[in-house]
């Protein structure tokens, strides 16, 4: 057994090697493709990550990963992860050295990045653009757009259920969702199984994150994690005026989490993570955090499956374009397809939740969050350990082959007194489905200690 694992581990390396190689070379022509297409169809040249160093203007390193944008009709300084503009080839990754984040090329004095920050926060756009010729535009994709939208276009997609009146609402739970998800991954799963003690006094909110579901899909948001977070205090806490609330958050939604439980520490009575994307930085490669976690994230190898998927969509940015061409701009053929075939036997929202996305918006929140939030997430977990006092409780399936299980249980080592715990044969999604009523059993206690 021994042998053939690692017979079978040198064959994944040597055709990994091959496909990533043609990929490197793919992803160059089809910039060009698709610079032409853009100009054919739109009259200008969609700005892409391939010529980042023409296109932006790299500040210093003491000031963090930053990106100066400058358009003609936007400027746009935010936080970004460098994994959007330098990402080595698969032959320059077979190396496995650090990849430096470039040096700054021009300097920028803090007190004008402020005032450029300041002036583009007042900004206010008069008009929301419409989808890109390659993305959906059909009433679910973009039923936040247009005049009929009124003010939904500037709020997330959130589900609401619990009690009539208000007066009954004695606790208030925020779901967020993960990578290529929506709040479907919760209203189908676990809100139809919650007991009548919690639908009776449990208002429960969940979101479809900026980008994904029937949310806002702004063509040009960097999708960083500050707009994330804005964007869901905007939608619910203040709209909602809540003053305390628990967290349920699965994968990507994780990171997002965790900065609102820093945002509001006082608000947060308990903090329920399902597999989190948390890799612990080793020495070395603290000054290239993100390209780090990218290579953790997305390991350009063939197998297993779900690590061939994550690999192009993160390191290649017209081959996932050209993906989310195929199959989100036509989710309704292929949603059309899956119904007929299982004849609606699978549970087609899944399905559905996973293709309600743009290039832009998965392409850019991949980055932004998953790589970018490298540093921030020990930050993150430091203050949580320290200086708050809420439950924390973690959960991963042990078959996880996207996020391994060591990262909940380097969670559970940073805040020692967190609950993890994982659940045998059980991988990424099936962490909950296929274990609904148990899940929802669990979170119950959870709010119900925390109560207490």
């Amino acid at each position: 057994m021994s042998f053939l694992r690692t017979v079978g581990q040198a064959l994944n390396s040597a055709v990994s090697f091959v496909v990533f190689s043609i990929l490197d070379v793919l992803d160059i022509i089809l910039c060009y493709v698709y610079k032409i297409i853009d100009y054919a169809i739109e009259s200008e040249w969609k700005p892409c990550y391939c010529t980042a160093g023409k296109d932006a203007i790299i500040m210093p390193k003491a000031m963090g990963p930053k990106v100066l944008h400058v358009s003609c009709k936007k400027l746009q300084l935010e936080d970004v992860s460098d994994t959007l503009y330098e990402r080595a080839s698969v032959v320059m990754d077979m190396s496995r050295k650090p990849v430096e984040p470039p040096q700054a090329t021009f300097k920028v004095s803090s007190a004008l990045v402020e005032m450029i920050r300041g002036k583009m926060d007042r900004q206010k756009p008069k008009e929301q653009r419409m989808p890109c010729w390659s993305d959906c535009d059909c009433n679910v994709c973009n039923s936040w757009s247009g005049e009929s939208a009124g003010s939904s276009s500037s709020s997330l997609y959130v589900h609401v259920q619990g009690p009539q009146d208000k007066s009954e609402i004695k606790e208030n739970v925020i779901f967020i969702h993960g990578f290529i998800s929506s709040s479907a991954f919760w209203t189908e799963t676990i809100f139809p199984v919650f007991s009548e003690t919690t639908r009776s006094s449990y208002q429960l909110f969940a979101v479809d994150l900026l980008g994904f579901g029937r949310s806002p899909k702004p063509v040009d948001s960097l999708y960083t994690l500050r707009e994330h977070v804005d964007m869901i205090e905007k939608s619910v806490i203040e709209k909602y005026k809540l003053e305390h609330f628990h967290i349920v958050a699965h994968s990507l939604g994780s990171v997002l989490a965790l900065a609102l439980t820093v945002k509001y520490p006082d608000a947060i009575k308990s903090l329920t993570l399902l597999s989190p994307p948390y890799f612990p930085v080793p020495k070395g490669e603290e000054a290239a955090a993100s390209q780090y976690i990218m290579r953790q994230v997305a390991p350009r190898r063939v197998w297993p499956p779900i690590a061939f998927g994550g690999s192009m969509a993160c390191w290649y940015e017209h081959v996932s374009r050209t993906i989310c061409l195929i199959i989100c701009k036509h989710h309704r053929i292929w949603d059309f397809i899956f119904k007929t075939v299982t004849r609606n036997r699978m549970k087609t929202y899944l399905i559905e939740a996973f293709m309600c996305h743009t290039h832009n918006a998965a392409w850019h929140t991949l980055h932004n969050i998953i790589c970018g939030s490298a540093a921030k997430m020990e930050s993150y977990l430091d203050i949580v350990r320290d200086e708050l006092n809420c439950s924390v409780n973690v959960y991963h399936g042990e078959y996880d082959e996207l996020l391994p299980v060591d990262c909940s249980y380097a969670v559970g080592s940073r805040i020692p007194r967190a609950r993890v715990k994982v659940y045998k044969k059980k991988d990424h999604i099936t962490v909950i489905i296929g274990q609904e009523r148990l899940f929802a059993r669990e979170l119950e206690e959870i709010w119900l200690n925390a109560k207490q």
